[in-house]
């Protein structure tokens, strides 16, 4: 139990400080849901309907496969698949003989591919048939040996399949019958129902292989234990003070990051609620399947919330089914908040986590009232989660009430460390905290605050400025709709604030207009030197701005003059 924290004034009601978490493994959720609620709808996946039972079943079957393959405890297997049922049954089945799951973006290519693979030593993969040519480009050169060929129509409703395949929408590749290509749903009917039992250590034995996005170096993977995993979603259920079998979230967040890993579908199947399954973000498909669904829970990035509300049809689609949206993963413009609640009637906060804490440490509370939310806060730590700021320098010295410094976390669901990298492991885990590498601040109620990346941080003529600010005030411009700050190199000032601007559909404005519109609001330390208008931005899967991407081209356009 923590110490009395400034938080606890502003605890929510209904939601425990401290939570008994059962010392079980990852897929024991599954079973203990498909116990309770077994005939209850587990994936809805373009209207085809997958109840606990058979999404159990399916687990147990694909399990025994993957184990008369040869794959055994603590071996590695790679999950590269859009969001589709075979990630779920792939995953928990993998779980339960004790492999070690890896997931891959479908977006990566053969270098990116290659290293993973590589890095994790996966022996096995589960992949989507079209991705097959890029994976097998790159075959020789891992571990891999075993593949697992899904296809996208193997669990739609049999009439979209059809026509979907015969009107060429739906992406495949031919894929001969070859030594160790096996085909997932010939495996899974031929496979028993009795996989073999496992002794799982919840505590120790690691669960995922969770690889951060790289934005500093190669990517590292996050060793994330059954236990890390399994805490993780019981905290976000009772922070959503979810009701067992009641609940419908829609899963837009791929499956393969840890965000919508654990708040999309481990949280879900722990709490008995349906997830609907989007295999790619289509902002009328998110509306369509809200209000078909009667969607109740929507976790999401601040992009995916700001194209809903930007959106010419939204207004079309009730959405009023919606209760509570936990946006993470980047900043929450104040802009996209205000204008998406109004719109709903839900209560969409602020949250935050990384991949090495599996990933959630600090949310909003949910509050209808919005008495206890602070807007542009990251809210207060989870149950038996703590946090503070330390100084930049050593990373020793607490900072006093709205100082900013490096945020440092310790709980139940933090990492055992880097997968074979333990220089790295020894900067970031240090006396049982978790150094973030994120600035912020708490004030005096206990809630906290993220400035920025100190990665992202810019240094202009010495002046500490932060890109989320200026991102702050871009967003309240009428005409943008999504936006980015970075420093570009400069050889008099060091650095210069850039912004990266895309204008909404039918919006008009100017270079010019947009800078003076953020320079009325700031100090002229904090100007915007350059605007750049773009009709996109690069995006991860998950929606944020790939900003590292937009460093480097800056960085090449400065050593080409």
């Amino acid at each position: 139990m923590l110490f009395e924290r400034p938080w606890f004034k502003n605890w929510p009601e209904g939601v425990p400080k401290s939570i008994d978490y059962p010392r079980v493994p990852l897929s024991s959720l599954l079973e203990e849901t498909a116990r309770e609620f077994p005939d209850r709808d587990a994936i809805i996946f373009l209207g085809k309907k997958i109840s606990y039972r058979e999404l159990n079943r399916l687990v147990n079957k694909f399990a025994t496969a993957l184990y008369n393959m040869g794959i055994r405890k603590g071996d590695v297997v790679a999950l590269y698949l859009p969001n589709m049922p075979q990630f779920v049954i792939a995953y928990y089945g993998a779980l339960k003989i004790g492999a070690i799951v890896t997931g891959i973006s479908p977006l990566f290519v053969e270098r990116e591919l290659e290293f993973q693979l590589s890095d994790s030593e996966a022996k096995a993969i589960v992949l989507l048939d079209a991705l097959f040519p890029r994976f097998e480009k790159v075959w020789k050169k891992t571990k891999v040996e075993f593949v697992v060929v899904a296809r996208l129509a193997e669990y739609m409703p049999s009439i979209k399949a059809f026509l979907g395949i015969l009107l060429k929408k739906i992406p495949t590749a031919k894929i001969s019958h070859r030594e160790n290509v096996y085909f997932f749903k010939e495996v899974v009917e031929k496979a028993s129902e009795q996989p073999p039992k496992i002794d799982i250590n919840p505590e120790e034995d690691l669960a995922a292989l969770q690889y951060t996005g790289g934005t500093t170096g190669l990517p590292k993977g996050a060793m994330l234990t059954h236990f890390n995993l399994v805490s993780n979603a019981i905290s976000c259920s009772a922070w959503l003070r979810a009701k067992r079998g009641e609940d419908v979230s829609l899963s837009v967040l791929p499956l393969f990051h840890i965000y919508g890993m654990t708040v999309a579908m481990n949280f879900t199947i722990y709490a008995g609620g349906t997830i609907v399954l989007l295999p790619r973000f289509d902002v009328r498909e998110v509306l369509k399947s809200i209000e078909k669904y009667k969607v109740t829970l929507f976790p999401g990035v601040p992009t995916i919330y700001a194209l809903i509300v930007n959106h010419p049809e939204a207004k079309k689609y009730n959405l009023k089914s919606i209760k509570f949206c936990i946006s993470g993963a980047a900043p929450l413009p104040l802009e996209v908040q205000k204008k998406f609640m109004e719109m709903t009637g839900a209560v969409l906060v602020e949250g935050y986590g990384l991949t090495e804490a599996s990933p959630v440490t600090h949310c909003n509370p949910l509050d209808p009232t919005m008495k206890t939310v602070k807007i542009g806060s990251i809210g207060i730590p989870w149950p038996d989660t703590d946090a503070k700021i330390v100084d930049v320098e050593t990373g020793k010295r607490e900072m006093v009430v709205g100082e900013v410094g490096e945020l440092i976390i310790k709980g139940p669901q933090i990492m055992k460390g880097y997968w074979k990298r333990i220089e790295e492991t020894r900067e970031v885990l240090r006396d049982g905290w978790l150094y973030t590498g994120d600035l912020g601040k708490m004030d005096e109620d206990g809630y906290f605050y993220i400035v920025d990346r100190k990665k992202d941080l810019i240094k202009y003529k010495g002046y500490s400025v932060y890109p989320r600010e200026l991102e702050d005030i871009l967003y309240q411009h009428p005409a943008v709709k999504l936006a980015a700050v970075i420093g570009k190199p400069d050889p008099v000032s060091g650095e210069i604030p850039k912004a990266f601007i895309v204008l909404k559909e039918g919006a008009t404005a100017t270079e010019e207009e947009i800078m003076k519109f953020v320079n009325e609001r700031v100090a002229q330390y904090k100007a915007v030197r350059e605007v750049e208008i773009r009709k996109e931005l690069p995006l991860t899967m998950v929606g944020k701005v790939l900003k590292k991407v937009l460093r480097e081209e800056e960085m090449r356009k400065a050593q080409s003059k």
